[in-house]
């Protein structure tokens, strides 16, 4: 855990009244910046906008204003969850608004697909990017006329110019980290003669690739991310917001510092590797509100450390290619470190928020072991999941006396356990017993081994709310196989009763009467991956898949799981937790996911 997640719980200043949230660098800059009235005449114009609209708003009546900005090429996935969470927990722990920005400025991977799956698992997350009755969901794409204006201004500023340069030559003009870039030779044309080529790029004149937009900046600077940087290139693609109105379109690093500024954006949180990129956003925002075309104050960017999570690979590239190759069963699949994969794998919100919560912000990136997570997941389960008896792996329990005991192999004996060992307003279980069971498998030993306490044969042990019985042997088939275990009931021993502990035993085992058991298929999951760090250094991540991350048997259930409805969740006793699948569960074909076990199976 980082320095910064264990670092002393401070009183939220805005939000006296709150629960106390773990300090964190961002939380002592806004803090600082607060109290120093860091943006005293800020106007907001109710939406985004240039200089001159924000100018004729009101002062802004929102403290901060973040942002979260997927781009939406790709479902969301655990990483984009640190994001989400500090942006939208800060701007509500602070009085402030949170943007849900799509920033769609490349057309050829971008997918209304995503768009709406990047809206369902942010408002599934528990966020809201409404705020005061203002909805503060915005496109990039809505920008593009105010993104060209600015580029006609800094090409008219001299700022900017047309290269027409091919990429292999940009490339090798660039330089290195130890050898300054040289000029293109197309560097000192005239601002009119620039602007002209920009606009025959616009209205589609030249093919892709032949020409670019760069910033004129300082081809010898020692950041490589200032020599000339790219500002628009030409490609012909049908946009999911904008069609086919443009041929020419922002490069990120250069739409991004604008669509901040636009939105009023205070603070602008975005991970490390946009570290070395901050000098040209401050370059780019400086040289536009000289022109005024955009407001004061502007954004200020801050950088965080990802949280990256062991077991799992979070690379939208090689998350595609486990789809698209089939090594999973498509984007939502429970084993995938998507959002909406640990979604129907049983994952909570709530525990999400919990981990993102205790890991905290630092300036370093950091790993998170899985552990974590599934310890969160545990915590938030462990008091509100109802308890269930389950068979996993099933094998017949035949009582032998049971006609002796009540009178007839017809009589059903009830049974009732509660709901939830510490909730009783979520009342009780019935179901009961029959003259025949499933147990598991592994409860019986024709042979015991040192320590085993469960069934074998001359041996007693008790039904879990039920009798104490004692094992009489077993069937098996022709190859050896047993088939089913054979015991007697022992009388007057039933749990709740006062004859319950007349006889001691080491051993109880659940079971699910065989009259009244639900049929169902059980998915059961574990890690995606059998090391830490799949695709660390140059290892093929595929090589290391665990063959045992999903395992699909049939078993038996008590009949109070007959009405459970998709993403209801319970705690299956002694096996962990479970949740009905919410793609293809069905009242007549139930479909139960393994979310976690009781325990950390993976512990050192």
């Amino acid at each position: 855990m980082s320095t910064d997640a264990k670092a002393t719980a401070t009183a939220d200043k805005a939000t006296p009244d709150a629960a106390v949230k773990p300090s964190n660098f961002l939380r002592a800059i806004i803090e600082r910046d607060l109290e120093q009235g860091f943006q005293p005449q800020r106007h907001f114009g109710g939406g985004p906008g240039d200089a001159a609209h924000h100018a004729a708003g009101p002062l802004d009546a929102a403290r901060i204003r973040t942002r979260f900005p997927p781009e939406p090429n790709g479902y969301l996935h655990i990483g984009h969850a640190k994001s989400i969470c500090l942006n939208f927990g800060l701007a509500r722990d602070y009085g402030g608004a949170c943007h849900l920005r799509f920033d769609d400025t490349n057309p050829e991977k971008e997918e209304q697909e995503y768009v709406d799956a990047i809206k369902e698992m942010v408002a599934w997350l528990g966020w809201s990017w409404e705020q005061g009755g203002q909805s503060n969901l915005y496109y990039a794409s809505n920008y593009f006329d105010f993104m060209y204006r600015a580029a006609e201004y800094l090409v008219s500023q001299g700022l900017a110019y047309v290269d027409e340069q091919t990429a292999e030559e940009m490339r090798a003009n660039r330089g290195d980290f130890s050898t300054p870039g040289k000029n293109s030779p197309f560097r000192d044309r005239t601002p009119e003669q620039n602007l002209a080529r920009l606009r025959e790029m616009r209205d589609g004149k030249h093919p892709d690739g032949a020409m670019v937009l760069r910033a004129k900046i300082d081809m010898a600077s020692p950041n490589i991310n200032l020599r000339d940087p790219a500002l628009y290139r030409i490609r012909r693609a049908t946009h999911h917001n904008t069609g086919d109105t443009w041929c020419i379109y922002p490069m990120y690093t250069y739409a991004h510092p604008i669509e901040d500024a636009l939105e009023c954006i205070t603070h602008s949180i975005c991970t490390l590797e946009f570290e070395d990129q901050r000098p040209f956003y401050d370059w780019l925002l400086e040289r536009l509100a000289e022109g005024g075309l955009l407001a004061r104050p502007l954004p200020h960017q801050y950088e965080f450390g990802r949280l990256n999570l062991s077991y799992v690979v979070t690379s939208k590239r090689k998350l595609r290619q486990l789809v698209e190759e089939g090594h999973v069963d498509g984007w939502d699949d429970p084993r995938m470190p998507t959002l909406v994969g640990m979604r129907r794998r049983g994952y909570t919100a709530e525990s999400i928020r919990a981990m993102v919560e205790s890991t905290g912000a630092s300036k370093t990136n950091s790993w998170i072991d899985y552990s974590v997570l599934d310890g969160c997941l545990r915590g938030d389960l462990e008091g509100k999941a109802a308890r269930a008896m389950a068979v996993l792996d099933p094998l017949p329990l035949k009582l032998g006396n049971y006609a002796d005991i009540f009178g007839s192999l017809e009589h059903r004996e009830p049974c009732s356990a509660p709901a939830h060992p510490h909730l009783p307003e979520l009342g009780t279980r019935q179901f009961s017993l029959g003259p025949t069971l499933w147990i598991e498998r592994e409860d019986f030993m024709e042979v015991p081994v040192k320590g085993y306490h469960r069934l074998y044969p001359g041996n007693k042990a008790r039904l879990k709310y039920g009798y104490v019985i004692e094992c009489t042997g077993c069937e098996k088939d022709a190859e050896g196989r047993v088939t089913a275990v054979l015991a007697n009931l022992v009388p007057d021993t039933k749990s709740g009763t006062p004859g319950a502990d007349a006889i001691k035993v080491k051993g109880v085992i659940t079971w699910v009467g065989a009259h009244e058991a639900v049929p169902t298929e059980l998915r059961l999951y574990d890690r995606l991956f059998t090391e830490p760090q799949p695709d660390a250094g140059e290892r093929n991540f595929l090589e290391l898949l665990n063959p045992a991350a999903k395992r699909v048997t049939r078993g038996y259930l008590e009949p109070s799981l007959a009405g459970a409805q998709p993403e209801q969740k319970f705690q299956f006793e002694r096996h962990g937790y479970f949740v009905a699948d919410r793609v293809d569960h069905r009242a007549d074909a139930p479909v139960f996911n393994k979310i976690t076990g009781l325990k950390d199976g993976w512990g050192k």
